[in-house]
């Protein structure tokens, strides 16, 4: 294959794609190139299908390599292994807008690999060009697929949308979207705000849908030029005859249909598979017969169709509610003496227990990627629990999996531009949700419950914010959608969009959104957004009520910290001969201390005592001491004229025999170690510290 190149102007500069060049026998590849980044994305596909699947085998490997940015990887090997969370989250969002594009009855294995080959660290596009890319090393393939995607980030700054923004831009800005969607629509969207309003995000997805629609005839003039050969999906011959179906039909409509309108998710589920079962045996037909699993996707697309045309026509959901109303909410707050603070928020019969940990500078965690400054930290983390028990199942049980990473920074957004600064609070913090239990919107009960403990924990975030997840069920072919407020887990499997929107009475915060159908409109998003605003002050008003401000202090089991800034002429008194002085000061009181080259001295300690102790110290240390202070140093030499005492680290002073109260033999009154309360009576001639005995 020749070397085939297309290219478009796309933000600031063009978009380049090529493929005939590089990994020429995976079934797609294509390099992409924006500014100086630079993607490989390959696409390739197992030759027989798989066998009974229980769900699309697609599976997405994004390969971060820290040499595309001129860096060598941190840790004892010195090689990529373990992707990073960061990298987990670009797969994920590959992943989630592709999915949908393949042919119903289609079931062979694919892999979508995309690998950074060059990081500018000036444009921040790796998910652009992994979306971009991923879509069109599938469209020049044999791979099957209903249409091309593309994608697009957008940011709003200074009232202005911008596509492809640089680093420095998006960290200014106050909405930050990945977007992705076919000509139709958003398919896709992820990202975070700074409590923009619903008609900011509109906006910016109408901006996106323009670069969207671009990339696509970027994709479409390439693989016309390729003119790829595709894979025939071949139709299954039924096993299952029409009458069966139909007797199966007429047999279980009735009971599925009767046991549908249940709240509770575990008793609805075994009734309507008991139902099931039921209509199987009336029928014949057991795990043996050669129709079982057409028989058993009958029985699910006809609970499918019973609840999606109870929405559509009935105006009524699986558990009773109408299309607007939110579970009952219970919180709990405090729940055990150690935690530095907790908070158990129920939604129904979801259940979210969050619990804050305090920690100190030395707790923070260090960021390494390809994008990230060489010493680049956060002092915020969030992590997501889901446990198998949560939904009354055995499974087995390892590190965190992409969901729960994709969960958690979702959540994580949410809070993110609502914590203090850390001049004004100069703590670690970590925020843990335990989903105890789930059924819809694990990781929006975690926003509202990690709100929740922050505030009992003393954290002083600005407000509370809180999450909730929005559905929809459209009927295209009678032209009517339902939006569904706090969908729960049912209906964000049967239904037609999962949009997650988290922020507070002011404005948006964090949102996320998954279409299953090939886009959706203005007039359907502004419904969604106005109806999930509604629902959030709902929860905001429960939340308040149970706690509406940020407590004055934080926990007693909690460590204590204190900032204070040293000059930097006096960083190297504190600091001393290869760390001599701080070293001292540290094992003298127990505290930590931690001195940033700017003078910025965060100083901690579960006793509060020592805690001021070493304070004093330090500024003794810098700014001297005042007229007549008195101070408890340590004899550290005897001689018969005197004792010297040091006052604080490097900071010596001699008692003559003179100053003290008993005209006794020094050595007779003092030894080495003792404490002596003393005066400080300030410089002599030749600066030398004069003190006198209390």
């Amino acid at each position: 294959m020749e070397l085939t190149t297309v290219k478009k102007q796309f933000g600031d500069h063009e978009l380049i794609i090529e493929t005939g060049k590089m990994a020429k026998q995976a079934d797609g590849s294509v390099v992409l190139k924006y500014a100086g980044n630079v993607m490989l994305v390959t696409a390739c596909m197992s030759d027989e299908p798989l066998e009974n699947p229980s769900f699309f085998p697609l599976t997405v490997n994004y390969n971060e390599k820290y040499y595309a940015a001129g860096k060598i990887p941190g840790g004892y090997l010195k090689r990529e292994s373990k992707p990073s969370d960061e990298a987990t989250l670009i797969a994920r969002m590959i992943d989630r807008p592709i999915r949908p594009l393949f042919p119903k009855n289609f079931f062979n294995e694919i892999q979508i690999v995309p690998t950074t080959l060059s990081a500018d660290m000036e444009y921040s596009v790796m998910g652009v060009l992994g979306i971009v890319g991923a879509s069109a090393a599938l469209s020049i393939s044999r791979i099957p697929v209903i249409e091309a995607i593309g994608g697009v980030r957008v940011i709003y700054l200074d009232g202005i949308y911008k596509a492809n923004p640089k680093l420095s831009e998006i960290e200014k800005s106050s909405l930050d979207i990945m977007v992705a969607g076919t000509r139709e629509g958003i398919t896709m969207v992820e990202g975070g705000a700074r409590e923009v309003p619903e008609e900011v995000l509109i906006g910016a997805l109408e901006y996106a849908h323009k670069f969207i629609i671009e990339s696509i005839e970027l994709i479409e003039e390439l693989t016309s030029i390729i003119k790829p050969e595709k894979y025939v999906v071949e139709e299954a011959t039924p096993l299952l005859d029409e009458e069966t179906a139909r007797k199966i039909r007429e047999y279980a409509f009735p009971l599925i249909k009767q046991h549908n309108l249940d709240a509770d998710k575990k008793r609805r589920s075994n009734n309507i598979k008991e139902a099931g079962k039921q209509a199987l045996e009336n029928c014949g037909i057991d795990k043996e017969n050669e129709a079982y699993g057409e028989a058993k996707q009958l029985l699910e697309d006809l609970e499918t169709e019973i609840v999606r045309s109870q929405i559509i026509d009935e105006g009524v959901r699986a558990d009773g509610r109408d299309h607007k109303t939110i579970r009952d909410i219970t919180i709990d707050l405090d729940l055990y003496e150690n935690l530095h603070g907790s908070a158990l928020f129920t939604r129904g019969q979801t259940q979210s227990l969050g619990i804050v940990t305090l920690g100190t500078v030395k707790d923070v965690k260090y960021i390494d990627g390809i994008e990230t400054k060489e010493t680049e930290t956060s002092n915020f983390m969030l992590h997501y629990n889901f446990p198998s028990f949560s939904v009354g199942e055995v499974r087995r049980m390892g590190p965190p999996g992409r969901r729960e990473i994709g969960h958690g920074y979702l959540a994580k957004r949410a809070i993110d531009g609502l914590l203090p600064s850390e001049d004004d609070f100069p703590y670690t913090i970590r925020m843990v949700s335990e989903v105890l239990e789930s059924n819809g919107s694990s990781s929006m009960a975690s926003v509202c419950s990690a709100s929740l403990a922050m505030m009992a924990a003393g954290v002083p975030i600005t407000a509370h914010v809180a999450g909730i997840a929005m559905g929809m069920v459209w009927d295209k072919e009678k032209g009517k959608y339902v939006v569904l407020s706090d969908i729960q887990g049912l209906e964000d499997h049967l239904g037609d969009m999962d949009f997650k929107v988290a922020g507070t009475e002011k404005g948006i915060t964090a949102f996320q959104m998954d279409v299953k159908t090939m886009g959706i409109t203005r007039e359907i998003m502004e419904t969604a957004l106005n109806q999930a605003r509604e629902g959030r002050l709902h929860i905001l008003s429960i939340m308040d009520k149970a706690i509406s401000k940020a407590r004055p202090e934080v926990a007693p089991s909690a460590p204590k910290i204190k900032l204070i800034n040293v000059p930097e002429d006096g960083i190297g008194l504190v600091i001393g001969a290869g760390g001599k002085v701080i070293r001292r000061i540290m094992a003298t009181t127990g505290v930590d201390i931690s001195i940033e080259d700017d003078g910025r001295t965060l100083v901690s300690s579960t006793n509060v005592e020592m805690l001021d102790k070493a304070i004093d110290i330090i500024r003794h240390i810098v700014y001297g001491f005042d007229k007549n202070e008195e101070i408890d140093g340590v004899v550290t030499r005897i001689e018969d004229y005197g004792a010297f005492v040091e006052l604080v680290p490097g900071a010596t002073g001699l008692l003559h025999r003179s100053r003290m109260k008993e005209r006794i033999p020094v050595k007779d009154k003092y030894k080495i170690g003792d404490v002596v309360r003393v005066r400080y009576e300030g410089m002599d001639d030749k600066k030398r510290i004069v003190i006198s005995e209390v």
